[in-house]
């Protein structure tokens, strides 16, 4: 699967730009700030009807302009896809393919999988568990429609739960048969939730650890850990242990809303005692082997995105990334550099067809 072309009209800070790419190898070079990563975010907002990196849609809209529009012309399988998304000023954004509307965005999911590796990925280690269970919700979302539909579930019987936990203790009255409601979804949500990541984990795992030893050349071992309360008990249970401590807190504090990832190098949380590039190479291995996850799942080889990847690595451990990502396992990457003789070098070093594309201020040109 590969996008072919892409149309990009007052997105960010390009009015308009119509590219064709390669099935292969994709590069935009260019200064930082060009907007060579919008570029990216252009690709990943086609796949997940949302920008990677800003959750408010009307602040994607170029600065000057009322409205943004994408379109991409794919090819998946054996068949032609057209995918276009508009957004007004103070209206939904409008998803089609092939020129249908989507009546759920939902149902547009895992159409087109696609990775991304960015260095803000540095927040699924710096920052707090929310952010490792997007990466686990993301992945798993990608190839399973029943979870995603489950995880939104989830989320609004939660919020009701704690919306009743605070009406509680303003009023100062207690109805256990009404919190009861809310219990047995989150239990019948949370339970099958729960379920799909302790099967994701148990096999991203293994392909994680090779990534980073072929990496690192197996001068490092690394391992993570998935925290969860539902280990330990069954959901009923947790519930009905912690209510007394969600009715003083007002909120709901067990959970699958409260599972955690621990990433270790060694026998140590590398949070704490890895390098900047131990902890980029963990996070390309990690990625690298949600790669393989989506894809063995999908049956499509998913569109590799790489944003300012091999800032903070040696040589060595550039060298061995380009050679993963060189190999026929991979199909269609983008990748940004500011550096030409970087990018010249690594391209040397890949035998496949390839296109390079200029970024500054907003335009683009092919070299």
């Amino acid at each position: 699967m590969h996008i072919e072309e892409i149309s990009v009209l007052n997105f960010k800070n390009f009015n308009e730009v119509k590219l064709g790419f390669s099935s292969k190898l994709n590069c935009f070079i260019g200064k930082n700030g060009a907007g060579k990563t919008n570029l990216l975010d252009a690709i990943y907002y086609l796949s997940f009807c949302k920008s990677f990196f800003n959750s408010v849609d009307q602040l994607n809209i170029n600065h000057d302009e009322s409205f943004f529009m994408l379109s991409g012309n794919y090819k998946r399988s054996e068949s032609d896809e057209k995918i276009s998304v508009g957004l007004k000023k103070g209206q939904k954004k409008q998803f089609k393919r092939n020129a249908k509307v989507y009546q759920k965005l939902v149902d547009h999911i895992g159409l087109l999988p696609l990775v991304m590796i960015t260095p803000s990925d540095v927040n699924l280690i710096l920052g707090g568990s929310e952010e490792r269970r997007k990466f686990m919700d993301g992945v798993i979302s990608q190839y399973n429609q029943s979870y995603l539909n489950d995880l939104l579930k989830y989320g609004r019987a939660l919020m009701q739960r704690n919306n009743l936990l605070k009406k509680f203790a303003s009023e100062r009255y207690f109805d256990a048969e009404h919190l009861l409601v809310w219990d047995i979804q989150l239990v019948e949500y949370g339970t099958r939730i729960h379920k799909h990541r302790t099967e994701f984990v148990e096999k991203l795992i293994p392909v994680f650890q090779r990534y980073y030893s072929f990496i690192s050349q197996g001068n490092e071992k690394v391992s993570l850990v998935r925290q969860s309360g539902l280990y330990e008990k069954s959901f009923e249970d947790l519930l009905k242990e912690s209510l007394q401590k969600d009715r003083a807190v007002q909120y709901t504090t067990q959970g699958i809303h409260k599972d955690d990832l621990v990433y270790y190098i060694g026998d140590y949380p590398i949070k704490k005692m890895g390098s900047q590039g131990q902890k980029k190479t963990y996070l390309i291995a990690l990625k690298l082997a949600q790669f393989d996850f989506v894809k063995e799942i999908s049956g499509l080889k998913p569109i590799l995105l790489l944003d300012d990847i091999f800032d903070k690595l040696d040589q060595q451990r550039v060298e061995q990334i380009v050679s993963v990502v060189a190999g026929e396992q991979f199909g269609q990457i983008f990748l940004t550099d500011t550096n030409r003789e970087h990018l010249d070098s690594i391209i040397k070093k890949i035998d496949t067809d390839f296109r390079i594309f200029n970024v500054e201020e907003g335009k683009v040109e092919i070299l």
